[in-house]
């Protein structure tokens, strides 16, 4: 079992910054690939962003490649979220995920725990 609990989110102007936080506990963090997804107010959850726990390779979703930076820290049992250049569409509640397996990780049901989300406003 592992617990999320997100952090981080707020109001923000266009073209500005925030960093998003994840703290997990419970199972063996070190062996867990970690996600972020969000949902704008009608929409589908989107992936935005995911890091394997075997390797640290990173994964991003094609709208927000060269703007986020996703990144954990195994000690901590944190995982973070950078979003710069931060624009109106990315407006939506933040979920961070987690998932013991090692592939399909755009894909939502790939995770099988769940935070309970942040918000996310991007004024223009």
């Amino acid at each position: 079992q592992v617990q999320l609990v997100e952090s981080g989110g707020g109001l923000v102007q266009a073209g500005g910054s925030l960093r998003l936080s994840c703290a997990a506990s419970g199972q063996t963090f070190s062996r867990i690939t970690m996600g972020w997804f969000r949902q704008a107010p009608g929409k589908e959850r989107e992936f935005v962003a995911a890091i394997s726990w075997s390797d640290g390779s990173t994964w991003y979703a094609d709208s927000v490649k060269g703007r986020f930076t996703i990144s954990r820290d195994n000690a901590k049992k944190t995982v973070e979220l950078e979003m710069n250049s931060l624009k109106p569409e990315d407006t939506a509640v933040y979920y961070c995920a987690a998932t013991p397996l090692n592939h399909g990780f755009s894909h939502a049901q790939t995770y099988r725990y769940w935070g309970q989300g942040t918000q996310v406003t991007v004024s223009s």
